[in-house]
């Protein structure tokens, strides 16, 4: 009996352009799909054999929907951020000099979040940008809420330091 890891990695390779046609619509184009797919073949490959999946198909679109409205959600979240910084700018007269300074610092965070390594970065999305609390999320991943924490102060410090600019 093949493992549901190797059953959700064929299923997600046979239904991989109507699972892209999904996710495109929940995310209303292109923009951050491929993303959603790889990060659907993360998940996939990292379920175990604990639990029988009754039906793989349903499992999988859900893990897809799942993700593609986290991912909406957290490009959201980031728009909101960008437009309320770019207003506090204007309000307070800063410098063109500070603009562009502050402008590099976020750039350099956001490029750090997007490279953390996963589970962190879902981890650090889940609680920071969804606002799950680490309980909430221990028992959605089916992780302690120790390793919850270890990886939220992970994700904290790297970003830190690209804030820095270490």
């Amino acid at each position: 009996m093949p493992s549901n890891a190797a059953t959700l990695t064929e299923l997600l390779i046979r239904e991989r352009p109507a699972l892209l046609r999904r996710v495109q619509r929940i995310l209303g184009g292109d923009s951050g799909a491929e993303d959603v797919i790889q990060a659907v073949w993360f998940k996939a490959r990292g379920v175990d054999n604990q639990q029988s999946i009754d039906n793989p198909r349903a499992y999988l679109y859900r893990l897809a929907i799942n993700l593609a409205t986290d991912h909406g959600r957290e490009s959201t979240r980031r728009n909101r951020l960008l437009a309320e910084h770019y207003l506090w700018q204007e309000e307070d007269e800063v410098s063109t000099e500070d603009q562009v300074m502050a402008q590099d610092e976020l750039q350099r965070v956001l490029d750090a979040a997007g490279h953390l390594p996963e589970p962190t970065r879902t981890i650090f999305r889940l609680n920071r940008l969804q606002g799950l609390t680490q309980v909430e999320i221990a028992r959605r991943l089916g992780v302690s809420v120790t390793t919850v924490e270890n990886h939220v102060r992970s994700a904290l410090t790297r970003l830190a330091w690209a804030r820095e600019g270490r």
